[in-house]
């Protein structure tokens, strides 16, 4: 990881991992852990203006943060094959745009990656920001195949204590095991037709 570190500017990585095990008084039939795995790196971006072309660090260091990010969460959920459902996340440091966060992972040089490594094919869900070191953000997941399956429709919390500050960005990416606890309101791809005409009562 050495190398990696030097050319993308790593500062520190930081693991979270939680698993429900009863949930309104009850186990869940099968308990999924859920797990985020967060870089601390430069941006890479810091001090240029609003037309400056991002590609060029896109393609250096996305990819060598997809690889970084999807090996721990394989290494700590167990295999690529326990993973079900997937997200991704950014958080910009106050002296960047929020533009430097979204470059780094809504680009193909990380999305595509992450979800070849994680072996899925759905849309990853994502969430980014700008905050001062310390802030939290939530991570949405669902399903790595099947986006409508709405059993795997969740959250998961990340936060560096003392990232990113002011010239960083970390970069997050989010997987589960398996759904929320005792799913039951249906499908996507199941479900009944409702629109105003449908319906007998329309609130008003």
């Amino acid at each position: 990881m050495e190398h990696t570190d030097e050319s993308i500017g790593l500062r520190k990585l930081v693991l979270y991992r939680d698993v429900v095990l009863t949930e309104a008084g009850e186990a869940p039939a099968r308990p999924a852990w859920r797990a985020s795995v967060a870089a601390v790196v430069r941006n890479p971006w810091l001090g240029s203006g609003p037309s400056t072309d991002l590609t060029l660090e896109q393609a250096r260091v996305a990819p060598a943060l997809a690889k970084l990010l999807t090996d721990r969460l394989i290494q700590c959920l167990g295999g690529v094959d326990e993973i079900e459902s997937f997200g991704k996340a950014a958080i910009v440091g106050t002296a960047g745009e929020i533009e430097h966060a979204g470059a780094l992972i809504h680009t193909p040089y990380f999305g595509n990656l992450v979800r070849e490594f994680l072996q899925g094919e759905s849309i990853i869900c994502f969430a980014d920001t700008r905050a001062e070191a310390g802030e939290s953000l939530i991570i949405p997941l669902w399903h790595k195949t099947h986006a409508a399956t709405r059993s795997h429709y969740q959250t998961i919390s990340a936060r560096v204590s003392d990232g990113p500050r002011a010239d960083e960005i970390v970069v997050i990416a989010a997987a589960s095991t398996g759904p929320r606890p005792h799913p039951r309101i249906g499908d996507r791809l199941t479900d009944p037709v409702v629109t105003t005409e449908t319906l007998e009562v329309v609130p008003s």
